[in-house]
């Protein structure tokens, strides 16, 4: 974060100063007082479970300089506002513009599905570059962005934010903390689609990106997504399209996957091509790196750069394809960070792409689906049952519907088709019945804690 003084801080956020105005804020923001470190500002969230005003104290003792919080503190000086996290956001925004007045160049990704894989990507590639932030996990809410902006500062040169929406109107606040010079767009698919109403629905909001960025800005749309690309005309900036389209200025010929499901290809942008080999797995993830292409491509990164840099770029984020090989020759496959009907398409196919005897995925509910949900849920099992998964295990009351629609779709209830109530009773059928060369999916929304199964899966045996 850039230097701040406390009369700054008060100023940026629009509070009220309460203890000696002489310090500094000079080094990060934080919401969690366990990760104060000297120098940093501790930003006091009222939670459902835990509020942060009670670890004031604490902030203080490990040296925080001072607290945003709704009310004054005798441990340490507190910038006092009406509600915190809004100030968070002010907070960001004001530092955001003195970061763009300094050169920082920045870059934010939307879209239903693939958001955190494409900010990891661009990361990196953007990383060969210059001194690039991009945010750890899914930071992409109101109080994950603009703890994005504030770790930057004045020798950074690319910012790279990710925008999630959970209602009308969430990207275009998220823009007004920290405008982009480059947006990139990357499906419109059912997450949240319980709240947005409609696919309509769900593209409305998240071209609210685009709608956002200045004339001399870059908007990158997927060509291969047909709201995505209807999205061009609510821009100002230049369009920049990408995808397998023929008419898409950055594209991917000449796919393939290798036997771990991670693919090679041509990408090909301003009249050169040049070979890509994807170190993350799944095909999805051609699509999520000629979004990253494009963007690099936008604030001025040569094709060979690029290319080179996506060859290179590792799986950053947790619980998103995370592969690991047990002792005994299992392999067991964690992407149950969340779950929607497009990116549990996506990963039945990174499943059946790789190399084993038996495939079986392990599948939980999908939340916020809406009044489809139950159809959706059945629908899903019969692609599993399309994808060759020999075992589809639903877990959960709500998953139900998977075991139903796998069964419908051929495959023996009771042997092929089982649905367990719970994360326990999925380890309990499994560890009966994994044996060498089994590959496991373990894949729902973050909120059914399969993720946890995946780790039990492993236990010690991880190699």
């Amino acid at each position: 974060m850039i230097r701040l003084s406390l009369a700054e801080v008060a100023e940026l956020a629009g509070g009220r100063l309460e203890g000696p105005p002489d310090g500094a804020v000079t080094g990060t923001v934080t919401l969690d007082s366990r990760a104060v470190a000297p120098g940093d500002l501790f930003v006091a969230v009222a939670g459902e479970r835990v509020d942060g005003h009670d670890f004031l104290g604490a902030a203080a003792a490990a040296g925080a300089v001072a607290a945003l919080a709704a009310r004054p503190d005798p441990a340490l000086p507190c910038v006092v506002v009406e509600d915190p996290v809004v100030a968070l956001g002010r907070l960001a925004a004001g530092v955001h513009q003195r970061l763009t007045a300094a050169g920082v160049r920045t870059l934010a990704i939307t879209g239903s599905s693939g958001k955190t894989s494409t900010k990891d990507l661009l990361g990196q590639v953007l990383a060969a570059a210059g001194p690039t932030v991009s945010p750890p996990g899914s930071y992409n809410n109101d109080i994950g962005l603009p703890l994005t902006v504030l770790s930057a500062d004045a020798g950074t040169r690319f910012l790279v934010l990710e925008m999630g929406a959970r209602g009308p109107g969430h990207i275009a606040r998220l823009c007004r903390v920290a405008r982009p010079e480059v947006g990139v767009v990357l499906n419109v698919g059912s997450a949240h689609l319980g709240e947005f109403g409609s696919p309509d629905g769900i593209a409305q909001a998240k071209g609210e990106l685009v709608e956002a960025l200045p004339a001399e800005g870059t908007a990158v749309l997927n060509a291969d997504d047909a709201r995505v690309l209807g999205m061009a005309p609510r821009t100002r900036a230049r369009v920049l399209t990408t995808g397998r389209a023929e008419q898409a200025a950055v594209r991917a010929v000449d796919v393939a996957l290798d036997a771990s499901a991670r693919a090679r290809f041509t990408l090909v942008a301003g009249g050169e091509r040049h070979p890509v080999s994807l170190r993350v797995v799944g095909e999805h993830q051609v699509a999520n790196a000629l979004s990253a292409a494009g963007a690099a491509l936008a604030v001025g990164l040569e094709p060979a750069a690029v290319a080179a840099a996506l060859s290179g770029a590792e799986p950053r984020s947790r619980w998103r394809m995370e592969i690991d090989r047990r002792a005994d020759g299992v392999t067991v496959v964690n992407d149950a960070y969340n779950a929607n009907p497009e990116s549990m398409r996506a990963a039945l196919a990174a499943l059946a792409g790789l190399a084993g005897t038996r495939r079986i995925a392990v599948l939980g509910g999908m939340a916020e689906l809406g009044p489809d949900a139950d159809a959706e849920h059945e629908r899903l099992g019969r692609d599993a049952a399309a994808a060759g998964v020999d075992l589809v295990v639903a877990v959960g009351a709500d998953a139900v519907g998977i075991a139903g629609g796998a069964t419908a779709a051929g495959r023996r209830a009771g042997e092929e088709s089982v649905h367990v109530p719970d994360r326990a009773a999925a380890l309990a059928l499994l560890s009966g019945v994994l044996r060498p060369g089994d590959v496991v999916l373990v894949k729902a929304s973050r909120a059914h804690g399969l993720e946890l199964l995946a780790a039990d899966l492993l236990g010690g045996a991880a190699q």
